[in-house]
């Protein structure tokens, strides 16, 4: 294994000039000087440390980054999915296992719901999970504490490991927690169905937590939460007749319990209707 790390460093350090050029969204972040040897500027530490290690035949790689980059979710879903294709260029060995961690809870929950960075940046890893072919996500909602550096390591490297056991080596295998496919409005409250439940979804506790519902403007309100079947979830409101828009886990410190039967952790989203359901 050849490790190549730098703590609170932005994704942009790691990704070549030529890539950042080639996209409008992210040229600008070539427009900053580098100061001294502070590493947070476009394509630092590729120069430095990533660059390189090219001419190395490798297998995959696993990712573990983006508190850095947290405040800039929309440009980050542009940014790591080239910073991903691009590595997959300067390597040329196809589109090889690219295996990443989501971000972990970080300091403590949120009085009330609201909008958050991180949960921003959480939901632009999991569309860049979605969007980028041999890309896998691990979710570790559940393994973290008031600490950036989250104490409990064994459980990560478990599930990166379980992940590149089906993505690399193509074992039929549960490698996810549950997946959010899609969300049906109903009258009182919307049905949520997922994907990757293994034999069933579960509940890791009394009730399903953090859960909130929004009507197509306007703020989030807590919702209840219950599964009703092996995939699906029923959250509602008792004021809310026709919620829209549905969140969960949506804070820098989620308190969340959706589980598959696997017990690996469903990942944070947020989803819009686009149509109402007769």
């Amino acid at each position: 294994m050849i490790e190549a790390s730098w703590g609170g460093t932005v994704a942009e350090a790691w990704t070549r000039r030529e890539a950042l050029a080639a996209s409008p969204a992210l040229r600008p972040l070539l427009s900053i000087k580098p100061v001294g040897q502070q590493p947070n500027f476009a394509s630092r530490l590729y120069n430095g440390m990533l660059g390189t290690l090219a001419p190395y035949a490798i297998r995959g790689a696993i990712w573990y980054q983006g508190e850095s980059n947290a405040g800039r979710a929309r440009q980050y879903r542009t940014l790591f999915a080239a910073m991903i294709r691009d590595w997959r260029k300067i390597w040329g060995c196809g589109d090889f296992p690219f295996l990443f961690v989501q971000l972990a809870p970080y300091q403590r929950p949120a009085l009330r719901p609201g909008e958050s960075h991180w949960a921003e940046l959480r939901e632009a890893q999991r569309a860049v999970s979605l969007t980028v072919p041999q890309a896998a996500m691990v979710v570790i909602t559940d393994l973290g504490d008031e600490d950036i550096h989250p104490l409990r390591k064994q459980p990560v490297g478990e599930r990166l490991a379980v992940a590149a056991r089906q993505l690399v080596y193509g074992e039929a295998i549960e490698w996810s927690g549950p997946q959010i496919v899609s969300m049906t409005p109903r009258p009182g409250g919307v049905e949520l169905r997922f994907s990757h439940v293994g034999s069933g979804l579960q509940c890791q506790g009394a009730e399903l937590t953090d859960f909130t519902l929004a009507g197509a403007y306007g703020p989030f309100s807590r919702a209840k939460a219950e599964i009703t079947g092996p995939n699906t979830v029923w959250v509602h409101a008792a004021e809310m007749a026709r919620p829209r828009r549905v969140r969960y886990g949506w804070d820098i410190f989620p308190q969340v319990n959706l589980v598959n039967s696997l017990d690996l952790p469903a990942s944070p989203f947020q989803m819009e209707a686009l149509r109402a359901s007769i």
